[in-house]
């Protein structure tokens, strides 16, 4: 790990605030390599890097400026500056010229503060697609920030108590979104959010939000070349330095970098692909197809459950947040492989489905949307009472469907999106123990989820759910997911399609351009349809799963570990022993995958809490 960590306002003396500094630097992971600055002792901080995504420091005249990450800038001035001295530095010069309105011209993932002992005052912001994350908690009038959280919540000042809403978001989830972090005392930014601290107060804001076009009158043609541009400027421009390889599924996102870079490459691109011997989760055939169309140097490796249990307390001593997106996995030990051979930077296709219209759940909520523009009175006073009133009916194929329709487009965007979540499939009182339910509010997960889909502007449905999907399944998620993985596996790793420019791009395309019909993805997929091969531009959406819901069964030691970390967490006191017993029978009787879903995000809970239990 590395990063940065510290704090603006009194509090501590000398000695205090060096111990402090000394935990809150250990969390991230290389204290030996930190090298900390005092400004008199309202400020304090420390940067520390492992080589794969450097933090820089600098302290000028009052101003400490910390900086983690690869951004650039779109100022030649500041630019030359971050080349000449250092990130930081630029960063200062930047602070000083425009205070906080100098974040537009940062470009790239970061996380960043600056400690203004003049204005006693400080800023925190992180990038526009939220790569980077930082924490932050205020206690006794000081703001305690790093980029880790757990290293927040290291401070003497800070409660490192569990947040029982954070596990019940979690459940909700599988991860624990901004602005919640694990612990009681502890937010985390959410992406293009930038914090202000001045006289003991905090505002926050956010400094750029995707400009989407509901309309739009230019040609696909014109369309379509700027957007072959810019997808091979930026996947240059993210190819630059260190031995280089790429993530390869085998679906379009993937193939897409792997053939831009087998392009803009004087050799054959090293690309890594995870198998399955479980034929419904093994997309192989098409990453070879992609590998053969490309001229690519492949690499493959079909993963065994031995590799599950090797990877669990990887995943769950590396993040500093209980994480129960089970692709980890895969992505971890495909990132594995290419640090064994010697690869220092994997380009990964992320991003694709939620900046061009990728999800399958934008097609189905159009499904949806045609029951509501049936009129009102015809809906409720004839549809509805004829067909829910029909005895026997729910035992009929055809109307059990029909009525599960019914009552799923009554349901407002966004709720809508979470029809399937498992906590909306069952009572809540069947699920969680009373006394864990009576300290948490249960309509918190949809107040966030309102919050960022009508926080855009605009008004249609599809750019709106792609706006949510950048924050919750992008940011919070994958992100996290890749980016810590790679991390783990001593890789670095960069996002082509997550390049701003390429980006802001997105927001130009009216949305039938991003589903049409029930096409995903029309626009990305029309424009590139001389480049990649058929298979992949006509193969319906897979994904880059674990058969981790088979393999608890069939595998002895895996079996162990999950039944234990069960019966374990059943004795937390939040979920119900009955429904734990009942969800493993679903799982070995019903539907392993299914149901393996759920039995993962308890297991890593339950690891989690054991390897972070202080």
């Amino acid at each position: 790990m590395s990063g940065f960590c510290g704090w603006v306002g009194s509090g501590l003396d000398h000695t205090a605030s060096q111990q402090a500094l000394e935990s809150m630097a250990r969390e991230l992971g290389n204290s030996a390599d930190t090298q900390g600055r005092s400004v008199l002792r309202e400020t304090t901080a420390a940067a520390t890097s492992t080589g794969l995504y450097p933090a820089s420091l600098h302290e000028e005249d009052g101003t400490l400026s910390l900086l983690f990450g690869t951004p650039h800038w779109a100022d030649s001035t500041l630019a030359g500056i971050a080349e000449s001295t250092s990130p930081a530095a630029a960063l200062t010069t930047a602070y000083r010229r425009q205070g906080r309105d100098f974040l537009p011209l940062l470009h790239g993932p970061f996380s960043l503060a600056v400690l203004d002992r003049d204005r006693d005052s400080a800023l925190l912001a992180i990038d526009r697609m939220g790569i980077h994350t930082l924490s932050w908690a205020q206690r006794q009038g000081m703001l305690i920030f790093s980029t880790q959280t757990r290293s927040t919540s290291a401070h003497p000042l800070v409660n490192r108590e569990i947040d029982l809403q954070a596990i019940y978001n979690y459940f909700y989830f599988h991860h624990i979104p901004s602005p919640g972090s694990i612990y009681q005392d502890v937010e985390k930014l959410m992406p293009a959010q930038c914090l202000s601290f001045r006289n003991g107060r905090i505002e926050k804001d956010f400094y750029w939000s995707l400009p989407f076009s509901d309309q739009d009158s230019t040609p696909f043609g014109t369309h379509a070349r700027r957007f072959r541009q810019l997808l091979n400027e930026s996947t240059a421009s993210t190819s630059r330095g260190g031995r280089l390889g790429a993530f390869l599924s085998g679906g379009t996102d993937s193939s897409t970098i792997c053939g831009i870079l087998s392009e803009c490459s004087k050799k054959a691109v090293e690309s890594y692909s995870i198998g399955y011997s479980a034929e419904e989760f093994d997309e192989m055939d098409y990453a070879r197809i992609a590998a053969r169309h490309f001229h690519c140097n492949p690499h493959e490796y079909y993963l065994k459950p031995d590799d599950v249990m090797s990877a669990i307390p990887v995943i769950t001593g590396y993040y500093d947040e209980p994480f129960g997106n089970d692709s980890a996995v895969p992505v971890y030990v495909c990132a594995k492989q290419a640090a064994n051979d010697g690869i220092g930077v994997m380009l990964a296709g992320d991003g694709g489905d939620e900046v061009f219209g990728g999800n399958v759940r934008y097609a189905r909520q159009k499904i949806f949307d045609i029951y509501g523009k049936v009129p009102a009175i015809l809906r409720k006073s004839m549809i509805e009472p004829l067909l829910f009133h029909i005895p026997g009916g729910e035992r009929l194929p055809l109307l059990r469907k029909a009525m599960s329709y019914i009552k799923q487009a009554n349901i407002p965007l966004p709720e809508r999106m979470e029809s399937y979540n498992f906590l909306r499939r069952q009572s809540l009182e069947d699920a969680f123990e009373p006394g864990f339910l009576g300290k948490i509010d249960p309509s918190i997960p949809d107040a966030l989820l309102r919050e960022v889909y009508f926080r855009t502007a605009s008004a249609d449905p599809i750019n709106r759910m792609m706006h949510l999907d950048l924050k919750f399944t992008l940011a919070d998620n994958d992100l996290r997911k890749v980016t810590g993985m790679c991390e783990a596996a001593g890789v670095e790793v960069r996002y082509p399609l997550l390049d701003d420019r390429l980006v802001e791009f997105s927001g130009e395309l009216p949305p039938d351009y991003k589903v049409r019909g029930q096409q995903l993805r029309w626009f990305f997929k029309q424009a590139l349809r001389d480049f990649l091969p058929r298979e992949i531009i006509d193969k319906s959406k897979h994904g880059f799963g674990l058969p981790f819901g088979e393999w608890s069964l069939s595998h002895p030691p895996l079996r162990k570990l999950v039944n234990d970390s069960l019966e374990q967490f059943s004795e937390r006191g939040i979920l119900r022993r009955s429904y734990i017993l009942e969800l493993q029978r679903q799982h070995s009787e019903v539907h392993p995958t299914y149901f393996g879903k759920m039995v993962w995000v308890i297991l890593m809970l339950e690891q989690w809490l054991q390897a972070h239990d202080s």
